[in-house]
């Protein structure tokens, strides 16, 4: 299922529904029918995403220096989108609507 964010500081961002819940998670916000991310919120939400994706590119860079293409007995493999390719669009909305002092709404 699609969950699409609604703000009036940018366009709409729709994302599947794990993605979405990975996501909320992540600034400790639950994905439920409907919801809201208050500009008040927003601060510490950016602060908390911003965190993760760093976490992440050091656990990508890590796995990076460990590709094992062409050596014998292991498959070519395709490297996994990382949180920062992911969280990007979310992130410029929430950036965005911080700015703009405006708030993020799901489920409208």
């Amino acid at each position: 299922m699609l969950i699409t964010f609604k703000t009036p500081a940018a366009p709409d961002v729709m994302m599947l529904e794990n993605l979405a819940e990975y996501l909320l998670g992540i600034i400790g916000k639950k994905l439920t029918e409907r919801g809201v991310i208050t500009h008040e919120e927003l601060p510490s939400a950016i602060e908390k995403l911003e965190a993760a994706v760093v976490v992440d590119k050091k656990e990508h860079a890590e796995h990076d220096g460990h590709f094992h293409e062409g050596e014998q007995g292991h498959e070519p493999h395709e490297i996994p989108i990382g949180l920062a390719q992911r969280a990007y669009p979310f992130l410029d909305m929430m950036r965005l609507a911080l700015k703009d002092n405006k708030d993020i709404l799901w489920g409208v």
